[in-house]
């Protein structure tokens, strides 16, 4: 497995300084425009305009491109912002549409827009707002370097609730929409047990309902969790595989794919965070310790693969 990393610096040029092919995916979330001032001296998100911001944002994911393998995943997660006098738009108060802006770009710049998953946090603060609803969701953005690219579906497959077993058990008789074959086609009895099997289980769908970090950090006040990336990292990288994070804050991505096998590349601008991370990390256990480094290279995942 190879030997993970945390680098210091500007995220566009520390990534120059990386080989192309260095790293399998990258999941990040970049500091969002014109919300947070980290303290730091050219950092991302305090652009005088949304057109600066999501320029040097695209600088930034060009170079994610090239240090991807070819069949590498982005995923990428982006929360909007309100217009303001200082932000260069005419209409205060305007949703701005950061997201979609940069989501776009991305597309221009040769990326494949592939889903817009939806994080639902079910624990949202409340907004003093009287003018609009309160804010409850972000995007997760999952793009692509080429039309066919590795996607572990069975990482993300879920329990289906009892509720819907017990329908489909009612619908066997194969003349209802939960029937098994093809309507006015006996049910095959043979394959019965497999399709049970598989009735089990069900696709994920592009909402997820996650609640917001339970883990602090001093001076960071945006830190997504785990449980938000950790089914990007299973879904987009096979067991000994590298994670890359180019803004990598308080560490989650490098705690997250530490536990599940993986290594990772870690930048972040602020380096107070990344000592933090750093001691965050050490204390991660790996979910399989014992595996050797052979056993993780040999290893494929169930129903992962280039498609």
């Amino acid at each position: 497995m190879t030997e993970s990393k945390i680098l210091c610096g500007d995220a566009a040029e520390v990534l120059k300084s990386l080989p192309q092919g260095s790293a399998n995916m990258c999941v990040t979330s970049p500091p969002y425009f014109g919300l947070r001032n980290y303290g730091e001296a050219n950092q991302i998100g305090t652009e005088e305009t949304p057109e600066e911001y999501i320029g040097r944002l695209t600088k930034v994911f060009d170079e994610v491109y090239r240090v991807l393998i070819d069949d590498g995943t982005l995923w990428l997660n982006i929360g909007d912002t309100y217009a303001n006098k200082h932000c260069g738009l005419a209409k205060q108060k305007d949703l701005i549409g950061i997201p979609w802006m940069l989501a776009f770009a991305l597309r221009e710049c040769g990326w494949y827009l592939r889903s817009d998953i939806i994080w639902h946090k079910i624990n949202a603060l409340p907004e003093a707002v009287k003018d609009r609803p309160a804010k409850c969701y972000e995007h997760i953005f999952l793009l692509a370097k080429s039309p066919r690219y590795y996607f572990d579906y069975k990482a993300l497959e879920q329990p289906i609730k009892p509720v819907t077993e017990a329908r489909y058990t009612r619908g066997r008789s194969g003349k209802t929409k939960y029937s098994v074959s093809p309507l006015g086609q006996k049910i095959d009895m043979n394959t019965q047990a497999i399709t049970d099997e598989k009735r089990k289980m069900r696709r994920c769908k592009d909402v997820w309902e996650v609640s917001t970090n339970s883990y602090r950090m001093d001076e960071h006040f945006a830190m997504f969790p785990e449980r938000l990336i950790e089914p990007c990292i299973l879904a987009g990288s096979r067991e000994g595989g590298v994670v890359l994070d180019p803004f990598f804050g308080s560490g989650t991505t490098g705690a997250a794919a530490k536990r599940l096998g993986r290594s990772y590349i870690g930048i972040d601008i602020n380096p107070r965070y990344l000592e933090k991370a750093e001691e965050r990390i050490s204390n991660v256990i790996p979910e399989n310790p014992h595996e050797s480094e052979a056993d993780l290279e040999g290893k494929t995942t169930a129903g992962g693969g280039t498609i």
